[in-house]
């Protein structure tokens, strides 16, 4: 999956980038919080696992 189509997703859902890392940007939605990595391309375990963190379905 592209970080960019996972960062349309995360914010089509309500979360918002928190903060910028080095190698991880951090979205946050309600209480939760998780790092995306700054990769052209993000494994699909990756992704489904950055949604289930934040409560946002997978959709590939």
């Amino acid at each position: 999956m592209k970080r960019s189509q996972l960062i349309k997703q995360l914010s089509a859902h309500g979360a918002f980038l928190l903060r910028e890392g080095s190698g991880h940007s951090i979205y946050q939605l309600g209480h939760n919080k998780t790092q995306v990595p700054r990769h052209t391309e993000i494994v699909d375990e990756l992704a489904r696992k950055i949604c289930k963190d934040l409560g946002i379905p997978f959709v590939r």
